[in-house]
């Protein structure tokens, strides 16, 4: 058993669905002080509400450093500090480098990886307060595993991730703070639900243990890296993707 996080103050950004609102809810089950973060009050709203526990909710663009900044000393002022902040927050429309504006890539990398840098260095005054300090980032294995058609700003963005987090993780060391990546398979989220059945049932097939994985699996691994367990774990990397990765070829799979 892991030791209790209860009364701990933790921020998930985009929590107010899929991923973020699965590591939200683990979190919250566990007694921590939740703050979920989005740009969409009503969706916030809806989750703070409904997920069971110590839960608020802050509006906020993690691509923008004072709306970034904001959050993070308003949280800390609401919550007595600052002990855990999950940058989860993320973006992938698919779109063919062909068809892709430079804008479509400079959004989602502002979203997936600036906003990376943003929260961690936001944080770093406050866990300097704490005396220590707890970052997990929500990576995935497309960008630093695999790749996929109409995914390569989400996939330079999640590799960006894994590149910033090496020197980071030095850096925080002063601040006696780990940093640390969960880099998810298929999970199954409103997100995914729009690639149509047809994809989440080649996805299934494609994975050894034959389905996607839950929101509360990736919740579960941050929970961990949040953990006093975790404190001499820092600048690492863990998947969750129910062995999707391992496989040679779609034959190998056939004969499980």
């Amino acid at each position: 058993m892991l030791t209790s996080l209860k009364g701990k103050s933790v921020i998930v950004t985009g929590g107010s669905k899929g991923i973020g609102r699965g590591i939200a809810a683990v979190f919250a089950r566990q007694g921590a002080k939740v703050t979920i973060t989005a740009r969409g009050e009503e969706a916030l709203k809806q989750a703070a509400a409904e997920i069971e526990g110590d839960v608020r909710y802050e509006i906020c663009d993690v691509s923008d450093w004072d709306s970034v900044k904001a959050m993070m000393d308003s949280t800390a002022s609401a919550q007595g500090g600052l002990d855990v902040i999950c940058a989860n927050a993320g973006a992938f429309p698919q779109t063919k480098i062909v068809d892709m504006d430079p804008e479509e890539w400079d959004g989602v990398m502002a979203t997936n990886l600036r906003s990376s840098f943003l929260c961690v260095k936001a944080a770093i005054p406050h866990f300097e307060k704490q005396g220590k300090g707890r970052v997990v980032l929500t990576s995935s294995i497309t960008g630093p595993v695999t790749g996929f058609p109409g995914w390569a700003h989400y996939g330079a963005s999640k590799s960006g991730q894994l590149g910033f987090l090496k020197t980071a993780a030095m850096e925080l060391s002063r601040y006696n703070t780990t940093i640390n990546a969960v880099m998810p398979g298929n999970i199954y989220t409103e997100g995914l639900q729009d690639l149509g059945q047809e994809y989440l049932d080649t996805m299934a097939a494609s994975i050894p243990l034959k389905r996607l994985g839950g929101v509360e699996d990736i919740g579960n691994a941050a929970l961990f890296f949040a953990s006093d367990e975790a404190a001499y774990i820092t600048g690492q990397q863990i998947v969750v993707d129910g062995g999707q990765i391992i496989p040679e070829s779609l034959e190998a799979i056939e004969e499980i």
